[in-house]
């Protein structure tokens, strides 16, 4: 079940409990501190920051106590961050050497493992975690990968990476989750939650990346990705966003792009974005080289420099801090969100080995990387081509990916991982590759068949030996990597000749792809099968062979949409991708260093929304992938709970999915939402998906709840004007099916979340006096077609049995404010609720008038004590007292409803005196009298 929430815990956003982990090596320095540091490692035990008995928050803040600072400095540069005892870097840069007991650090790139280091596992891309759409299985295998790196040394890794599929020729798209937010955002949550998962004492910090807009490698250090408010926040911000909700990540590194004219790294986003939207709480760092400035990073929210120290150097914090531009606050702010996010990860308290472990790759690992490659394998196309029969068959297996002897560099090697430039060389080691020729060989040979193979070299060799055999397995690849991006998403190396030469001559053909991203196939209707690969790691042979032969039923779906061809993208003008330049040309001047302006005019029509609202038919559409049996989709319902006073409103979506075939298989049913027209929202949305496991026969209830205070805002879009996620009300389109274009169960519900308003408010007619009659009006509202019901209340406490529109005033109504409530229940949608203004039924009075005394001479000093006693229970008397004795007027302000008056000396004889009330908001006016005696 797909159950998403908004914010995990109610009231100020918390830490998670299980803390992250990072490698150290407790090292003992004689640095300059300001409060006493043991002199010995021995005696860390002792130093506050150190005590695992205290908070994170406190720890952090007792080692910042305790520094100067430019040890303070030290933590908003990675080198001097986490290598506490080096003192100088590149360019005559220089620290004091930090406090003692901070640990030693490696922070290591590689969102889909270890990189380039022998005796690691080579796992399938994150493309092809995302084709899985396993999120458990995700995890698991970042939780796998944590425990390599830590192994390995290097305690934060610097993944899982997020982007939102813009255009198909990024050339990072394989270290991404695909064109979806829902999917990248979740997919990255339980890398997330992998990497920093600390069960086995072998935890690490996970960095997601790049944020935010960086869609292409093309300039990407020198364009702008120029993009609408709407737009940024529900397509590239909201995969972080649910990503952040979903996992608490205990760092985000900001991209090398500007965002609409301001560097990434000095953008504002990090704070309104990152921090007050989504809540996070850990530190901002760059990328190596995106930062451009000291006083306009670091004030926009950034907290560490990657690398050495260039823009955060001492000389430069404290020249920019002298001249007003950055606070010691941002400074000390900084510094503590990346000491509080080491301590609450255990960087400080579990070091990593001292040395690096030989070989960290254990067999569960590399069962873990086969069955990756196996569920995210797409079965694309299959005209009853597979599984092929585990008979006595001649194969041919055509292709350089298809074995490890190297053919004009490409190999088995090539399929397994995507491209390094740095190394020359796939990002992640696969010398232990396990190539499909030796699988396909295996299995073949097993059955008493053949396998002939040829590299491909000439497709018309190729095409030879194809006619010779009962099935022709042919593979076809590209390479893409950081730096470049595609420049089409043709295969390598004559890939397509190839694979209809082989087409030609084959009886049946199968072509098995290696590649990050779409693939554009000219000659699908000559093929018989389709299987995309992505790079899928070192145990592609067998993985592939399981799949072939039907051991395994494929179960892959695309994250991304794969065009018919790279005209029918999103990104089809030059102003669009890759950006152009004043001149309005598409290729950058030599020496130029003029920033590329990268327009993002097709707005949120991203990914398969494209597809959608322009009516263009793809190759293969965003969730597609077939399997060995069949799936039927019945008994749709949907049930909606709202609630009006949150604002907020919960969908359960139920179905039943059947195995109507005569195969074991995994189906990934999806869930998509149309949003009524007003919300001018393109196409449709995925919002919720599940995976089930399902025996021949087999069917099971799946339920998906799309609540609206979900991390994905499935109801809402993003209001420009309130700044804020605001739910549209009106009819919800509700597909289900196995992918966004395969969708055999639809309905439409009604979500309506505003209530009414009244634009006038109610009001009250009629005499509010006991026996009198009083009507109520419903006022005016913003809705029409309502139905009114009433309840009348008494000083604001309802009145038993007053429903109805009139009212007849009691004598318990004495000295109390009347109104109505008036409640609107439309058709459809939560009631609105108004009250009218207050009618006061008011009561009369007696006034007591008491003398201090009756009877004095003429030296006595007279005061007056005057009591207005209203004739209704509960309430007191207020306003003023007028009291006149002997032609003087005397005045008081009653308080509790008595007032003493002073009216000084009288000669001899009898005086009246008289009192009148005025009257106040529930008491009418009254009068009272009284007399004294002067005898001489």
């Amino acid at each position: 079940m797909t159950l998403l929430k908004r914010n995990p815990e109610a009231g100020p956003r918390k830490r998670r409990v299980i803390a992250l982990l990072m490698g150290s090596v407790l090292i003992a320095t004689g640095g300059v501190v300001a409060v006493a540091a043991p002199a010995a490692a021995a005696d860390c035990a002792t130093v506050p920051w150190m005590d695992p008995a205290k908070s994170a928050d406190e720890r952090a803040q007792a080692l910042l106590d305790a520094s100067s600072q430019h040890q303070k400095y030290r933590w908003l540069v990675e080198q001097p961050a986490n290598s506490p005892q080096q003192t100088t870097w590149f360019g005559g840069v220089v620290y004091p050497v930090q406090v003692e007991c901070t640990p030693t650090v490696i922070y290591a790139n590689g969102p889909d493992g270890v990189y380039g280091s022998r005796g690691t596992t080579a796992w399938p891309g994150p493309i092809a975690v995302a084709a899985t759409w396993d999120l458990a299985l995700g995890q698991q295998k970042a939780e796998a990968h944590g425990r390599e790196s830590f192994d390995k040394r290097s305690a934060v890794v610097l993944g899982p990476g997020i982007a939102s599929g813009r255009t198909p020729l990024s050339g990072r798209g394989s270290e991404y989750f695909g064109e979806d937010p829902l999917l990248s955002g979740l997919m990255a949550a339980a890398n997330v939650r992998g990497l920093e998962n600390r069960e086995d004492g072998k935890p690490v910090i996970a960095n997601l990346k790049h944020y935010v807009a960086n869609e292409q490698e093309t300039d990407r250090e020198e364009s702008s990705s120029n993009v609408d408010e709407r737009t940024l926040r529900q397509v590239y911000d909201l995969p972080y966003e649910i990503a952040v909700k979903e996992s608490d990540p205990g760092s985000i590194m900001c991209s090398y792009n500007q965002v609409n004219g301001v560097y990434a790294c000095e953008n504002d986003i990090l704070t309104t974005s990152i921090r007050d939207e989504m809540g996070f709480e850990g530190y901002v760092m760059s990328d190596f080289g995106s930062v451009h400035s000291t006083a306009e990073s670091l004030n926009a929210g950034l907290d560490q420099e990657l690398n050495r120290p260039v823009w955060f150097t001492p000389a430069k914090l404290d020249a920019a801090l002298a001249a007003g531009e950055i606070t010691q606050q941002r400074i000390d702010e900084a510094a503590f969100r990346v000491v509080r996010s080491y301590i609450e990860g255990d960087l400080f308290d579990h070091p990593v080995p001292t040395a690096p472990v030989a070989d960290v790759s254990t067999a569960e690992h590399k069962q873990l990387a086969r069955q990756i490659a196996e569920e995210s394998t797409v079965l694309l196309k299959n005209d009853d081509a597979l599984p092929l029969a585990n008979d006595a068959a001649t194969v041919a297996v055509i292709g350089q990916t298809a074995s490890t002897v190297a053919t004009g560099g490409v190999s088995a090697k090539t399929g397994c991982a995507w491209y390094l430039v740095f190394i020359r060389g796939t990002a992640l080691n696969c010398d232990a590759i396990a190539a499909p020729l030796d699988s396909i060989t295996a299995k073949v040979e097993a059955a008493g068949g053949t396998v002939v193979y040829d590299s491909g070299a000439d497709p018309a060799q190729a095409a030879a030996v194809a006619a010779e055999a009962d099935v022709s397995i042919v593979f076809g690849h590209y390479t893409m990597g950081e730096t470049t991006d595609l420049t089409d998403l043709r295969l390598d190396a004559n890939g397509d000749a190839l694979i209809e030469a082989v087409a030609a001559a084959s009886d049946k053909t199968v072509a098995v792809l290696n590649a990050g991203s779409a693939v554009e196939m000219p000659w699908i209707g000559d093929v018989d099968a389709v299987l995309h690969a992505w790079h899928s790691g070192e145990q592609f042979g067998p993985a592939l062979a399981g799949l072939l032969w039907g051991d395994v039923n494929p179960s892959g779906k695309l994250p991304m949409t794969f065009p018919v061809s790279l005209a029918d993208t999103p990104t089809n003008t030059p102003q669009q991708y890759p950006g152009v330049f004043a001149d309005g040309s598409t290729t950058r001047p030599e020496g130029s260093t003029e920033i590329r302006q990268v327009s993002y005019s097709e707005g949120l029509q991203v990914g398969y929304k494209w597809y959608d609202e322009q009516g263009i038919e793809p190759l293969f559409e965003f969730g597609h992938g077939l399997s060995y049996t069949s799936f039927e989709y019945s008994a749709l319902d949907v049930q909606n709970a709202a609630d009006a006073a949150a604002g907020t409103v919960t969908s359960t979506v139920s179905f039943t999915v059947r195995n109507a075939g005569d195969a074991a298989g995994a189906e990934v049913p999806q869930v998509y939402l149309t949003l009524p027209d007003a919300a001018g929202e393109p196409g449709k949305r995925l919002v919720g998906f599940d995976r089930v496991e399902l025996a021949p026969g087999e069917e099971k209830r799946v339920e998906v709840v799309l609540a609206s205070a979900s991390s994905n805002q499935p109801f809402s879009i993003w209001d420009v004007d309130a700044d804020a996620w605001r739910i549209v009300d009106g009819d919800y389109g509700i597909s289900v099916g196995s992918s966004s274009r395969d969708l055999p169960l639809q309905t439409t519900t009604a979500i309506d979340i505003t209530a009414p308003v009244a634009t006038t408010p109610p009001s009250i007619a009629g005499k509010p006096q006991p026996g009198g009659k009083l009507t109520a009006d419903p006022g005016v509202w913003s809705e029409e077609g309502l139905t009114f019901s009433y309840q009348w209340l008494r000083d604001g406490e309802a009145i038993g049995g007053a429903t109805h529109r009139e009212y007849r005033v009691t004598g318990a109504d004495r000295g109390h404010a009347l109104t109505v409530r008036v409640t609107a229940t439309p058709a459809t949608g939560p009631a609105g609720v108004a009250e009218s203004a207050p009618v006061v039924v008011q009561t009369s009075a007696i006034v007591l008038v008491k003398p201090n005394r009756i009877v004095g001479d003429s030296r006595t000093e007279f005061t007056i004590q005057v009591d207005v006693r209203p004739l209704a229970r509960d309430v007191v008397a207020e306003g003023t007292v007028v009291v006149k004795v002997d032609g003087e007027t005397f005045e008081a302000e009653l308080a509790d409803g008595t007032a003493t008056v002073s009216i000084g000396t009288r000669d001899r004889g009898v005086h009246r005196i008289s009192v009148a009330y005025s009257g106040g908001g529930t008491v009418l006016p009254a009068k009272g009298v009284s007399l004294i005696v002067v005898l001489r």
